[in-house]
């Protein structure tokens, strides 16, 4: 049997006149050789994480951002750990306001293992790349990163050809983003973390509500996801709220259809953090400042003070 070592036709120039006869970018095979071999080193050296794309709900055309983000999926990827000696940055900080983690780490993707695991499964906000903004789920560590920045030309162009996302990730900060990914120790952070403001109902209502429904508003069509609910109190306490509630108006749930009147409501008073002060706050100042006086620097032009 005779054996033919014809290289690829990409891999030889067809313009004989030139000097330089190799294709030095390399031939498809080769691009798809180190591409194999940059999956394969993944897959050994890497870590199981969690893609979670971000979906934009109110987009700020002005400053770029979106205030209400929700992520609503996780995708399983295997990716490498830049840095295998721990969390990057300047870690925990003392500073005048308490306690401050600053994590970072980079997070490095096959190109064609994202396109084939999240890229062809979900809908991104930029397609064929990952996306500043989304997050990475870390769950050895339980830690939710945020992509910062990706970086496209690192390892620069070998065999003229790109072979990974390095994604620069920092840890994330939570701002009462809806997080419903189905994981639930990533869904837990909404849940311990969101603001949770306390609605007293009126006694007479029909029904429990249940913990992660949707509740709405009769008058003000308001609606807010439930955290929790306390029949013998009347208690209901409510998170990922789209507005203020009226007093009184009735509370609807979506899946029991429990219905009650509202009685008492505080926007102020969150019962997610244990060292939340702002209701504090407000009751405090009330001691230090009159608000009852309509120019607390004096009246000026008084008809009835002599003293002006």
């Amino acid at each position: 049997m005779a054996y033919s070592n014809t290289p690829a036709q990409d891999y030889v120039q067809s313009d004989y006149t030139n000097s330089a006869r190799l294709n030095i970018n390399g031939s498809a095979q080769e691009q798809k050789f180190m591409e194999n071999l940059v999956v394969e080193s993944i897959e050994i050296y890497g870590q199981d994480i969690y893609y979670v794309p971000r979906t934009i709900v109110n987009r700020d055309n002005v400053f770029g951002e979106d205030s209400d983000g929700k992520f609503e999926s996780a995708k399983a990827i295997r990716a490498y750990v830049n840095n295998v000696e721990g969390w990057e940055g300047q870690g925990e900080l003392l500073t005048k306001f308490g306690i401050r983690i600053e994590d970072k780490t980079t997070f490095i993707f096959s190109r064609e293992k994202f396109k084939e695991k999240v890229d062809d499964s979900t809908v991104l906000n930029v397609e064929g790349r990952p996306n500043e903004g989304d997050l990475i789920w870390f769950p050895i560590t339980k830690h939710l990163f945020e992509i910062k920045f990706v970086e496209v030309e690192r390892p620069f162009y070998q065999l003229g050809k790109g072979y990974v996302w390095e994604c620069q990730c920092e840890l994330f900060e939570y701002s009462d983003e809806e997080i419903d990914t189905g994981l639930a120790d990533l869904d837990a952070i909404e849940t311990n973390f969101a603001n949770a403001i306390t609605v007293g109902l009126v006694a007479g209502g029909s029904g429990d509500f249940t913990v992660g429904e949707t509740v709405t508003g009769g008058t003000s069509n308001v609606t807010a996801e439930v955290k929790s609910w306390d029949s013998a109190s009347r208690t209901l306490i409510v998170i990922n709220r789209s507005g203020t509630f009226s007093v009184p108006e009735t509370l609807t749930g979506g899946t029991s259809s429990a219905s009650w009147t509202t009685a008492t409501y505080n926007t102020i008073d969150n019962k997610n953090i244990e060292y939340d002060q702002n209701n504090d706050f407000e009751t405090a100042d009330n001691d230090i400042i009159d608000f009852s006086e309509a120019n607390p620097f004096g009246t000026v032009g008084s008809s009835t003070d002599v003293s002006i």
